[in-house]
């Protein structure tokens, strides 16, 4: 390739010289255009960051609070928790494991394998907590306070 000396910019091909680009001609986007694409990436970010905060684990106990619920259900009768009924209480699709404490006993159904172990073995970052007192059949006509408790693998 050759130089034309008359245009510094300019290189000469067998075909032909081929004027160069200057700078003003490089790269130009119209300001509305480039407004537009970073509202649409902005957009597109905060989509992203709210759909990956509701696919997050629940937090706020409300897993735990439900299966509390349900498991109050299937063990009280007459107001007062019977813990021979236990085995009663359904696995909620998740690792829970349902606790009762009452007059120095415990009493634990587990949804399986994976479900949370006893308090010191479990880590408070791996499972949500939700309990409450009640008032616990311990022997015929004796009732006493109590804790049930429900653990949830998050």
């Amino acid at each position: 390739m050759s130089r034309d000396p008359a245009r510094p910019n300019a290189t000469a091909t067998s075909e032909g010289p081929i004027a160069s680009l200057s700078a003003s001609d490089r790269a130009a986007v119209e300001p509305i255009a480039a407004l537009v694409a970073v509202t649409v990436v902005g957009l597109a970010l905060g989509l992203y960051a709210g759909a990956l905060d509701d696919a997050a684990p629940d937090r706020s106990g409300r897993a735990a609070e439900a299966a509390l619920d349900r498991a109050e259900r299937a063990v009280t009768v007459g107001g007062v928790v019977d813990p021979r009924r236990l085995r009663r209480v359904e696995a909620p699709g998740t690792a829970t494991a349902i606790e009762l404490e009452a007059n120095g006993e415990r009493w634990l159904a587990a949804s399986g394998p994976d479900a949370p172990g006893p308090p010191g073995a479990r880590s408070p970052d791996a499972v949500a907590v939700a309990e409450r007192r009640v008032t616990v059949r311990v022997a015929p006509g004796r009732n006493v306070r109590g804790t049930l408790r429900a653990v949830v693998w998050r």
